[in-house]
């Protein structure tokens, strides 16, 4: 059985680089918002740029959610979320005050900053990162790798934190319920 990938496109998501970077891969990936193309591929990525809020109003107008949520939570299929794909999984953001997917047990907050001049949201750019702790996503990835990071929320767990942003933890990846 072919490894078949779908891009989630809802509309708000960085969908062409991230095929561009598959296709170089030489994997089997489409794009679609179809619930069918979901249940038939074997992976997910679920990418996102914009409002939280906007996000999950345009997952629920293409009946997108419960699909998801079969596919993951009771299939256990693998799905990666990129930037706000990610912070959908969350219970709840605070842009938009919307209630999220739920795959986490997290909440997704702005950044409470008060020197803006020293640390600028959103915060963009490359940057080295420190573990937490173990994570199977970090398996192969040493300490002071260097990340993209384009971000302005903060999330409840974790894994690794952006080195030169001492009190501004990125926040990745949470607990799956």
């Amino acid at each position: 059985m072919s490894q078949q990938i779908v891009i989630i496109d809802y509309g708000m998501g960085n969908i062409h680089s991230v095929k561009k970077k598959l296709l170089r891969l030489k994997a089997d990936v489409i794009v679609s918002s179809n619930t069918n193309d979901i249940l038939n591929a074997t992976k997910i990525i679920l990418p996102g740029v914009g409002h939280f809020g906007k996000a999950m109003s345009r997952l629920r107008e293409l009946n997108l959610i419960d699909c998801l949520n079969e596919e993951v939570l009771i299939n256990k299929k693998p799905i990666l979320g990129i930037c706000l794909g990610m912070q959908l999984m969350a219970k709840y953001s605070e842009e938009g005050n919307t209630a999220g997917l739920g795959w986490f047990d997290a909440e997704v907050i702005r950044f409470n900053i008060n020197d803006t001049l020293k640390h600028k949201v959103p915060h963009i750019g490359w940057n080295q990162i420190k573990q937490k702790k173990e994570s199977i996503l970090m398996r192969n990835i040493p300490d002071e790798s260097e990340f993209y990071f384009l971000f302005s929320s903060d999330e409840d767990y974790l894994i690794i934190w952006c080195g030169k942003i001492r009190h501004m933890p990125y926040r990745i990846f949470g607990k799956m319920l």
